[in-house]
């Protein structure tokens, strides 16, 4: 025969015992109820905090010999625009299929042992409005490009990334700034473009970067960039745009750390109007910071021509027969 002890307990203790996970949750739930408007209360003291500067618009430092301001160092945009460019939640892979419960997803094969380091963060986007205006068939085509995104990212093949989004990747990139044109190069694939401030001549052919005509609008660096070719996306869910791309960036010093960027997207082809997004670029202060070589084109040789082999690995056989499939639907 067993015997059942029961102490005394305190009021709390008790109360415990007697509601069991009722109280838990709600001794929780006035917990996050009470960071959650400590929280909004610290926010909002530091927007109605008076500014020190307020009423002095910040001056950047200006290039030598001239009147304008020197852009020069190196920088980065920290942000999840690469993965999507619009707001998105957590998801667990780029590529996907259909869970075993309703309305779930879970990774597909080829991803499927990347696990979490696979998986993608959720974002606030950087489209003005949340909006791409797509025409009907562009729509479409995105839908597509987000369901295939493995057989038809650029990025997966190191094609150059194209502007803006070579901007937003997660790689820094480097200003250089003279006189008369200034020279970008990006980490990521070595991709690199110059803007030409004294001239704007036309460009003989379409490019991946495109042609870049720049221009001063007051402080603020304001570059046309035209003469695309259509093998760029803006990020890695499917957002596309044709070879009639035209893109207005401007680069405005908000203080010595941080630049704002904004950039203005038409294309007749695919959207039914201009669009924006915007984002804060940050100078990286590291006293090491440089620009490092990742050339990736040497990591893709054997995707893209393992089959060219004299002996190709069955596993790249039933690779190019999925890829030209998801390519081709």
């Amino acid at each position: 025969m067993s015997v059942r002890v029961v102490a005394p307990c305190s009021d709390v203790l008790c109360s415990w015992v007697r509601h069991g996970d009722s109280y838990m949750r709600n001794r929780f739930s006035g917990t996050l109820l009470t960071t959650a408007a400590a929280a909004v209360a610290f926010f909002l003291s530091l927007a109605v905090k008076p500014n020190e500067s307020e009423g002095q618009a910040y001056r950047a430092p200006r290039l030598s010999g001239t009147a304008h301001p020197n852009l020069s160092g190196i920088w980065q945009a920290m942000n999840t625009a690469n993965y999507d460019i619009q707001a998105h939640p957590a998801r667990p892979a780029l590529a996907v299929r259909a869970g075993p419960v309703p309305g779930s997803e879970v990774p597909r094969a080829p991803v499927l042992a990347f696990g979490a380091v696979g998986g993608v963060p959720a974002g606030l986007g950087v489209v003005e409005g949340n909006e791409i205006p797509y025409q009907p068939w562009a729509a479409v085509r995105k839908k597509e490009n987000f369901e295939n995104w493995l057989a038809r990212d650029p990025e997966i093949r190191c094609y150059l990334p194209g502007v803006p989004r070579a901007t937003y990747m997660p790689f820094p990139f480097q200003i250089v700034q003279s006189t008369n044109i200034v020279f970008i190069v990006y980490e990521s694939g070595s991709a690199n473009r110059t803007i030409y401030m004294d001239r704007a001549e036309s460009s003989p052919i379409d490019t991946w970067m495109g042609h870049s005509i720049g221009r001063w609008d007051g402080d603020t660096l304001v570059v046309d960039v035209t003469s695309f070719n259509d093998q760029t996306w803006f990020d890695r869910a499917g957002n596309f745009h044709s070879e009639a791309l035209h893109v207005i960036e401007r680069y405005t010093p908000v203080s010595f750390d941080h630049l704002s960027y904004e950039v203005t997207i038409e294309d007749p082809k695919v959207f039914t109007r201009p669009w924006k997004m915007r984002m804060p670029l940050y100078r990286r202060k590291e006293p090491t910071a440089q620009i490092l070589e990742y050339k990736c084109q040497e990591f893709v040789e054997e995707l893209l021509y393992g089959h060219l082999s004299k002996q190709p690995s069955s596993v790249m056989e039933d690779y190019r027969r999925w890829y030209t499939e998801s390519r081709n639907p």
